[in-house]
């Protein structure tokens, strides 16, 4: 081929490509366009990320960094925003969506809300809604004089004598006739046992006689599967999957009786039956009148009148006493749960405790139970001078509170002591979990597990509610605060004064995300008796 060809077919394929691009060029530039314009879009919501806490994306907000959290550890990820935004930063989800809030973890904000401001911050709307299938009108979702008049009720018989001698005594039947049994018999045979769903049965037992004066025996020999303990587990599981579930969503999922909505439903309806029977015998057992001795609240509640003057219906029976089950079962059991592993990663602190104990116990001059012929039963008053033990569980509970989270709701237009501007109905979410990870609120070694924080000579010295919120603050400070720590010291000095318990070695530990901050694997441990203590029960 001579040399004319070849430039001719040099030309010929260079008229084809322009031919092509001339043809295409309207989709190239389309193509550019479309790029260059995603480039933009990306740089200007990373740089977002500096002013906002996290990138805002089109459409969409803050949803993809969500997602990312929530495959996550969702406690760290929050911390991590907080961190970064000096405690507080707005949550912009997809439009029209329900996950748009404020999300606070500074002490003086949440001294505005729960206190300073109280009334323009309930519950809300959203809240009750997203809990009322579960909680109905009980006192974790109430708000305004349906809270009030159960607070002020339930108020006046946590403090009663008859009430405080039947959570003494049916906690000190738990521990030593049920709880320590089951610890023996680890001990003995070696193989481990799950102590969070252990305590898990114990506070549940404890809250249900105080509740509903019935006992489940989730505690039994055997460690027998109660259908409503498991129900209930479940209820709450699903139940805070709502948050973090677009609320046209999850609704449709419930009218369509599908998923997780459905899994919900016949969890709640074992929780009414089982809520339903108890009820109905225990207004049997009242017009028998072989009931009058009894002051579980129930029973208490069945006595009194509502603002008519008349009975309180069957349904706000049932979500008086599943409110104060959901309050009083996982919120000790979780505490005492990460409390233990904790000790586990901080055996000098075990070492005090058992010190602080032992010292209690010795002064029991010529006691009988001392020279270890009947087994040590701890008494009122020594658990009260438990002070480094008191410590060590409110580190525990600063690191890992209960209820890692919570919920507000602007009713007015208003403004955080910080600058944050709050419009009216915006959500509040104050992140507790995160508070005790501030080195602004705790100091450099805010995520050290160290007792002696708590502690003025020697003596116990709580912090300020606002700084401290395990137990929440103003007018909705918790009414069983005194009596949960009593649980905790009772239940964790009569263990580790017999045993020490040991986690399983590479055990996976994470909490998990629910109402409550459990383990998400449960907490896997071996058990060994102590030398020179009284092994029984």
């Amino acid at each position: 081929m001579d040399s004319n060809s070849n430039h001719t077919s040099i030309h010929t394929v260079h008229l084809i490509k322009s031919l092509v691009f001339q043809r295409f060029l309207p989709e190239i530039q389309t193509l550019e366009i479309f790029l260059a314009l995603v480039i933009f879009v990306t740089i200007h919501s990373l740089r977002q990320a500096k002013t906002r806490g996290l990138p805002v994306w089109p459409i969409v907000g803050m949803a993809p960094s969500l997602i990312i959290g929530l495959k996550g550890d969702m406690y760290e990820w929050i911390t991590g925003v907080l961190c970064r935004m000096n405690g507080t930063f707005t949550f912009s989800g997809p439009r029209m969506s329900s996950l748009n809030c404020v999300v606070t973890a500074d002490p003086r904000n949440l001294e505005h809300l729960l206190k300073d401001k109280f009334t323009n911050f309930p519950k809300g709307k959203f809240f009750r809604s997203t809990v009322r299938d579960l909680l109905g009108d009980g006192i974790f979702n109430a708000d305004d004089d349906t809270w009030r008049h159960q607070r002020k009720t339930a108020s006046i018989e946590f403090h009663s004598a008859e009430f405080r001698n039947l959570t003494a005594e049916s906690l000190l039947e738990l521990v030593h006739a049920r709880l320590l049994p089951v610890l023996e018999s680890s001990a003995d045979s070696g193989v481990a046992l799950n102590l969070q769903d252990l305590l898990l049965r114990l506070t549940f037992d404890n809250v249900c006689m105080i509740a509903f004066g019935v006992d489940p025996g989730c505690l039994s020999p055997g460690l027998p599967e109660i259908p409503f303990a498991r129900a209930f587990e479940d209820a709450t599981e699903a139940t805070v999957r709502r948050f973090v579930t677009p609320t046209i969503l999850w609704k449709t999922l419930r009218f369509l009786d599908m998923g997780i909505e459905r899994n919900l439903r016949q969890s709640i309806q074992r929780v009414d039956e089982f809520a339903d029977e108890v009820i109905r015998t225990r207004k049997k057992e009242l017009l028998l009148e072989s009931s009058s001795k009894r002051s579980d609240l129930l029973t208490i509640f069945m006595r009194l009148k509502d603002d008519d003057g008349k009975p309180f219906s069957d349904k706000f029976l049932r979500d008086i006493c599943v409110n104060f089950i959901l309050a009083g079962r996982d919120t000790s059991s979780v505490a005492l749960a990460w409390f233990f592993w904790l000790l586990d990663r901080n055996p000098a602190v075990e070492e005090r405790i058992l010190e602080e104990v032992r010292r209690i116990i010795g002064e029991r001059a010529y006691s009988s139970d001392v020279k270890g012929n009947i087994p040590v039963v701890f008494k009122p008053d020594e658990v009260k001078r438990m002070e480094y033990l008191q410590a060590a569980l409110s580190e525990s509970l600063r690191l890992y509170p209960s209820v890692p989270v919570d919920h507000k709701e602007v009713v007015e237009d208003d403004v955080f002591p910080d600058g944050t501007v709050l419009k009216k109905g915006t959500k509040i979410i104050y992140a507790i979990y995160s508070m005790g990870r501030m080195e602004s609120i705790w100091g450099d070694d805010c995520r050290e597990f160290k007792p002696e924080r708590w502690l003025r000579d020697g003596k116990f010295m709580s912090e300020s509610a606002y700084k401290f919120t395990a137990f929440n603050g103003g007018p909705r400070l918790c009414l069983g605060k005194d009596f949960a720590y009593y649980q905790m010291k009772f239940a964790a000095a009569s263990i580790i004064y017999r045993y020490h318990v040991k986690v399983v070695e590479n055990f996976p530990v994470a909490p998990k995300l629910s109402l409550t901050m459990y383990m998400k694997h449960g907490l896997k441990v071996t058990v060994q008796r102590r030398d020179g203590s009284m092994s029984g029960p």
